[in-house]
């Protein structure tokens, strides 16, 4: 393979009204993450790939990022997209500094791997545009109410994203474009121009995501190419006066805090043990040693962060988490709402993804003293097979 400067745009702008329910599809949520963020792992991950445009709706970049998380950051650049998909990819085109090749993917398309990238790479080492097809093997037929008759399906492929050009060649087919309808693909208007287009295998599971059903078809594929990871974490802090008590990164009113290197959030130092368990990668001693200067009361919220980031990293997803806060006093139950907001918003997320519960020791024991306060916490983590 030929090496090039390859730029891929993932196209993200769309409502996708047929999708149902109340997000943008691109931002619902498919085993613990984003569509958009599993559209964008296999893009992230290739090698070959320099640079992502994420091309998002008007106002949506906070969104965008949320739903990204850590995933390829030192790729990605995000612009804003127009009326229609070729609008939005003509956006991107433009964002788009300098590029030999260009791939455009639909988010809609979450399941990309990356032999289908590969195999788009090489067709273009000897074509100015290749796509990925899949031959159509269902039989054919018209009719509206009645059965009519049978079209021949032999050389009839079903076209997939992402679809692979020579930059100049598709930035100058839609710069050239005035065709009386919107294309539905890019490849149309590169043919139109009289060039010819490589044909490349695709995959099965480059299915499109356009009605609600899909989704739980997508859900149950998806089942079969995670495995679940558990991890437990437990930690206690003293409690001193002259300190501020932080629990799951809220501060709780209280005549005590915690004392610690950190700021000693027993919470969630229990919750980042659990996910670096789940990751079978040490514990939050060995990231953050408590002989290092710089953690030194340091926000116990950064440390959740990084374990949240690890996890994307390794194209995993948090799929919940509980924690069990053990003290007599203060009183847990008016601040786990709270609690689990804060701590859904750490991770992205949903809230329902989050248990916080609290017991004591019927006064036994340093917590039943009330010299400290103890947390353990379990984590759920879904990770690519074989990680």
């Amino acid at each position: 393979m030929i090496s090039r400067k390859t730029v891929a745009i993932l196209v993200a702008a769309g409502k996708g009204t047929r999708a149902g329910g109340d997000l943008p599809k691109q931002y619902r949520q498919l085993a613990g993450r984003s569509v958009l963020s599993h559209a964008l792992e296999a893009l992230a991950r290739h090698e070959a790939i320099h640079k992502i445009i994420i091309v998002i709706g008007s106002g949506e970049e906070t969104a965008a990022r949320a739903a990204v998380g850590a995933i390829g950051q030192d790729k990605i650049s995000y612009t804003i997209g127009g009326a229609s998909r070729r609008k939005s990819v003509y956006a991107g085109l433009k964002a788009v500094d300098a590029a030999d090749h260009v791939l455009i993917h639909d988010a809609a398309r979450p399941f990309l791997n990356m032999p289908v990238i590969d195999r788009l790479l090489e067709g273009l080492d000897t074509h100015d545009a290749a796509i990925p097809v899949l031959p159509v093997v269902d039989t054919l037929a018209g009719g509206d109410q009645y059965l009519s008759e049978v079209v021949d399906r032999s050389g009839l492929y079903r076209i997939q994203t992402p679809q692979a050009f020579r930059y100049e060649v598709v930035r100058d087919a839609h710069a050239r474009w005035s065709g009386p309808e919107e294309p539905t693909d890019d490849a149309q208007m590169v043919r139109a121009l009289g060039i010819n287009v490589k044909l490349v295998e695709g995959d099965l599971m480059l299915e499109k995501l356009t009605l609600p059903a899909d989704f739980e078809h997508a859900e149950r594929r998806l089942r079969g190419l995670y495995d679940a990871r558990t991890g437990m974490g437990y930690d206690v802090h003293r409690l001193v006066a002259g300190e501020a008590l932080w629990l799951c990164g809220v501060e709780v009113p209280h005549d005590k805090g915690l004392s610690g290197h950190s700021d000693a959030d027993v919470a969630l130092h229990a919750l980042v043990d659990a996910i670096l368990g789940a990751l079978a990668d040490g514990d939050i001693g060995s990231h953050f040693p408590p002989s290092d200067p710089q953690w030194r009361g340091a926000a116990s919220s950064r440390f959740l962060e990084y374990a949240r980031d690890l996890v994307n990293a390794r194209g995993g997803a948090i799929n919940h988490v509980d924690l069990t806060i053990i003290c007599e006093a203060p009183k847990i139950g008016p601040h786990r709402d709270v609690m689990r907001a804060r701590v859904a918003e750490l991770l992205r997320i949903n809230i329902n993804r989050v248990s916080i519960k609290a017991t004591t020791t019927e006064r036994l024991g340093f917590t039943g003293r009330g010299e400290g306060i103890a947390a353990q916490a379990i984590a759920t983590l879904s990770m690519p097979e074989g990680f």
